[in-house]
């Protein structure tokens, strides 16, 4: 067995001092200093206001240093009797040849070899009703085999290493050239990327191929490591971190599925994804499926046909052990690296409880956390300045303050991605629930007020051929109930997750319900934000437990409440917030058979706004202040 970069690893942690330099646009005034990597004179990682700047010798493209490996796990997924080993890729400056030592920032995807294809057959038909068997889905042609050695991907490469730091890729479990099977969500997700981070701390084995025994150790790494991706690339880091692996220091999860039923399912009801009709976690399973051929067959049976087949369960929706072993909502206890979110607030594909929830939690423990939250859809990484302050400050230690920084920044309406308007913390600090109650008309547009209940029920027929959008612009319809409150006078921020109390009754013994809020008077054409403003969907047969669903009596009222998406967006003066109700979003849920007829009890609705100056901004802007 031979062995190669076996140096002694060692940090020092001397600096020098600048004079002052000009406050930077997110940060506080910082000194700027010379970080010596280790004792060689002349190269050292450079700070400005709290940020890594390039450096030549960093930055001399022709002297960085490209290689891969293969990092021995845990866990034998693919069933051939030895540990899995993950394909990985390095890319360091030039003076880490020379026992310069540097910290990681680290991606993993099981996107690097490609994907499978979009085409609808080979998704979930959804034509059907709520609790039927759904027809058999095609199946989707399977990915080529691709080596991609030595270079898996250059993406943060031309960001990070110019400025001091390695960059370090690896394929997924069970994609390209890594070992092991694709789970979609399983444990492995997060042991995979934790077992790099140990062999970037020496507590693990690389080596120079996949099945030989040449050892690759990462002397030049300083063990220090942070993650970042977008998507699936930004839940691996969040699934690392909650194995608590020591190394990992900090996090930048961009739209990450943090919950696969929450992803796939919404409070009982099976949902598809924003843009992805009839996806679900077995599609995807075979969108990322690129390993090893030779292995596909044993993981197609075990997880595929096996777990997923078993577990995922379109037929009722509810939430199981499947999902619950899917959902790292369930396992953040272990997560210490600081971590900073970003999220779009009109991404349907991953929504943005998907990062909010987590926030509020590791707030709650502790954890040095930040969110960056912007208008648009899915992905959008927070601006450059935001990301090397965390990393700088986590991965360097230089003390910039960004523990003092406001804990939310959110980009406002007009503003541009890199210009984030800073909060004290999300939610804002001043905002708090304003009841909203209908009154009847819901046929065209009833009222919504903050008067009380009013007595009576109104009905709609369930027909998926009407658009979501298509029915909140209908002056009038049978197919939806629009509840809308009067012309604002002023501005409406809201700030936090609305919820929803409903009691519904229903002439099928199943049903899909839909509510959105929209901004009224809806306009052809104009911007998501202009006409959109939140989404939900639930199944009222899940209307006492998540796990458990209890048929609908014909013409029984049931009572449900639900949280739509978390959101930060204010509504201008001179518009209606307008709560619509209807059953078949064709954009998200199963098209029901059109026929059902829904009856909502008017003094069983209630919607909680939350709203930036509570029930009093609230009263005002309807002209009662």
């Amino acid at each position: 067995m031979t062995t190669t970069d076996s140096r002694p690893r060692t940090t020092d942690s001397r600096r020098r001092t600048f004079p002052p330099t000009a406050l930077a646009v997110l940060a506080l005034v910082a000194t700027p200093v010379l970080a010596a990597c280790q004792q060689m004179p002349g190269v050292a990682a450079v700070f400005v206001d709290g940020q890594a700047q390039v450096v030549p010798e960093f930055a001399d493209t022709a002297s960085w240093v490209r290689h891969d490996l293969w990092v021995e796990t845990e866990f034998d997924l693919d069933g051939d009797g030895r540990l899995d080993r993950m394909h990985t890729s390095v890319v360091r400056p030039g003076p880490t040849e020379e026992g310069v030592q540097v910290p990681v920032i680290y991606v993993s995807s099981p996107y690097f070899s490609g994907t499978g294809t979009t085409a609808s057959q080979y998704f979930w038909n959804v034509e059907h009703d709520p609790g039927d068997t759904p027809p058999v889905r095609g199946e989707m042609p399977s990915i080529d085999y691709r080596e991609n050695r030595p270079t898996i991907s250059n993406s943060e490469v031309a960001t990070w290493v110019p400025r001091g730091f390695a960059v370090v890729h690896s394929e997924a479990p069970g994609t390209g050239m890594s070992q092991g099977c694709v789970t979609i969500g399983g444990d492995t997700e997060g042991l995979a990327p934790k077992a790099v981070i140990d062999w970037l701390n020496g507590r693990a084995r690389g080596f120079t191929t996949p099945d030989g025994d040449d050892v690759v150790e990462a002397g030049w790494s300083t063990g220090k490591v942070g993650m970042t991706g977008t998507s699936f690339n930004g839940t691996i880091p969040v699934s690392a971190a909650t194995t608590g692996v020591e190394g990992l220091e900090a996090i930048v999860p961009i739209a990450p599925n943090t919950s696969y039923y929450r992803y796939y399912r919404s409070n009982g009801l099976v949902r598809s994804p924003g843009g992805y009709l009839g996806e679900d976690a077995d599609v995807l399973y075979d969108f990322v499926n690129s390993g090893l051929t030779e292995r596909r067959a044993y993981c197609d049976a075990t997880i595929r046909d096996g777990e997923m087949a078993q577990g995922q369960d379109r037929v009722s929706g509810d939430y199981n052990d499947f999902w619950e072993a899917r959902d790292l909502w369930n396992d953040l206890e272990g997560i210490r690296a600081a971590t900073l979110f970003a999220h779009g607030l009109n991404d349907w594909n991953v929504m943005p409880e998907h990062s909010l929830h987590i926030y509020d939690v590791l707030k709650e423990r502790g954890v040095p956390s930040q969110v960056y939250l912007h208008q648009g859809g899915h992905g959008g990484p927070p601006p450059l300045e935001m990301r090397n302050r965390w990393f700088t400050r986590y991965l360097y230690g230089i003390e910039n303050g960004v523990e003092d920084d406001p804990r939310s920044f959110v980009v406002r309406e007009d503003a541009e991605r890199d210009d984030p308007t800073p909060y004290a913390d999300y939610p804002h600090p001043e905002a708090s629930p304003a009841e909203l109650r209908p009154s009847p008309g819901g046929a065209q547009v009833g009222g919504l007020g903050m008067d009380d209940a009013v007595a009576g029920s109104e009905s709609f027929t369930d027909d998926v051929s009407f658009a979501g959008a298509e029915l909140a612009a209908a002056a009038s319809s049978p197919h939806r109930l629009i509840y809308a409150t009067p012309l604002l006078t002023a501005p409406v921020h809201i700030s936090g997750t609305p919820t929803v109390r409903i009691r519904v009754a229903a002439d099928a013994p199943s049903a899909n319900l839909s509510v959105w809020l929209v901004s009224l008077p809806w306009t052809e054409g104009a911007s998501t934000n202009a006409n959109l403003i939140n989404r939900g969907w639930a199944d009222p047969q899940n209307r006492n437990s998540l796990r458990e669903s209890a048929p609908l009596s014909p013409g029984e009222f049931v009572d449900l409440t639900f949280d739509l998406q978390p959101d930060d967006q204010v509504i201008p003066a001179g518009q209606r917030i307008g709560l619509m109700v209807f059953g078949s979003d064709r954009e998200f849920t199963l098209w029901a058979e059109p026929g059902t007829e829904m009856t909502l009890d008017l003094a069983g609705l209630v919607l909680d706004l939350p709203v930036v100056g509570g029930e009093a901004a609230l009263a005002e802007a309807l002209g009662g202040g």
